[in-house]
């Protein structure tokens, strides 16, 4: 399937179906080829964001934000081929969902306070001197900002 139709997609499901798929996808695409805990953490970052509310009110919204995550960087005639890895993406963005749900001292966190992320061997960021949370694999995890939860 291809990235565009993803994304299409997600914009005809109901909350909170689209934001699965796009967190689905964005952990496949960051993060196939890493380790569970890898794809964990990147989903981790993607939630803590959309949580901050600084990046949008849908993980859709975050995920294709400029510059930020791979549904926006990449061509959106990107095939996802990989059934394996995709229901790996899926499984994990599922979990890190549920466990997001949680009060946020009940969490699981794998990079506590980590705002972004980056594979050094395709991206040279200018946040890169950041405070480094941990390195998981091909990934860096960093603070760049402390992101709170919005206002209610």
């Amino acid at each position: 399937m291809k990235l565009a139709w993803i994304l299409w997609l997600s914009q005809l499901l109901p909350q909170p179906a689209a934001d699965s798929l796009c967190l689905s996808t964005t952990v496949y695409l960051e993060a196939r080829d890493q380790s569970v805990r890898g794809q964990q953490a990147v989903a981790e970052v993607a939630l803590r964001r959309l949580e901050s509310g600084l990046w949008g009110n849908s993980m859709c919204d975050v995920v294709t934000a400029r510059k930020q995550f791979a549904p926006a960087l990449v061509s959106p005639g990107t095939r996802l081929g990989n059934s394996n890895a995709w229901n790996r993406s899926v499984d994990v963005a599922l979990k890190a969902e549920q466990n997001w749900a949680l009060p946020a001292g009940e969490r699981k966190e794998i990079v506590p306070g980590a705002s972004h992320f980056a594979a050094h061997a395709i991206a040279s960021p200018s946040w890169r001197n950041s405070y480094q949370v941990a390195t998981i694999g091909d990934h860096t995890f960093y603070r760049v900002q402390k992101l709170s939860p919005r206002s209610s």
